[in-house]
């Protein structure tokens, strides 16, 4: 399995990805992750198996605002790459490979890497149930997060390094 940033010509792999992880409301769109990949593919790590499908990936912008908006998931425009944090949008993995540590190897490089670019940190929202899941990472669960995104309850969850 190989770990690498995005381009321009993973926008559909993508997307379907995306779509087979989320449910409708909360998923990202075609033209979200056209516009993500314009600014910022470096910040986009896909996990691929040896014949180079994509199985996982991560992505999310930097910026100097310590928390997560809903107005960044659409607008690229909140990317700062000197930015002082990494932003997780979504931790994605097709539903045939999970329970199998493959995002968490994603979830380390992304950590590994923000780390290196002397970031702050990083930060992300989550679903109750997986609070669990991102403490095993050092994320910290600052309470219910101003998220509405999607109509469901948010956690926002920071790892300071």
């Amino acid at each position: 399995m190989e770990i690498r940033t995005a381009a321009m010509a993973d926008l559909a792999t993508v997307t379907a990805v995306e779509a087979a992880c989320f449910p409708p409301t909360e998923a990202a769109t075609r033209q979200d992750f056209e516009k993500r990949l314009k600014v910022y593919p470096n910040h986009f790590w896909l996990l691929e198996d040896e014949s180079g499908r994509l199985i996982s990936f991560v992505n999310g912008l930097v910026t100097d605002e310590p928390s997560l908006q809903d107005e960044m998931y659409s607008d690229a425009s909140f990317h700062n790459e000197h930015g002082a944090w990494q932003m997780i949008f979504g931790v994605n993995t097709l539903p045939d490979y999970r329970r199998q540590g493959l995002a968490g190897s994603v979830i380390r490089r992304v950590i590994a890497d923000a780390k290196a670019q002397g970031r702050k940190g990083c930060v992300l929202t989550c679903k109750k149930e997986l609070l669990h899941y991102y403490e095993q990472f050092g994320f910290i669960n600052e309470g219910v997060s101003d998220s509405i995104h999607g109509g469901v309850v948010w956690y926002e969850m920071r790892l300071t390094f």
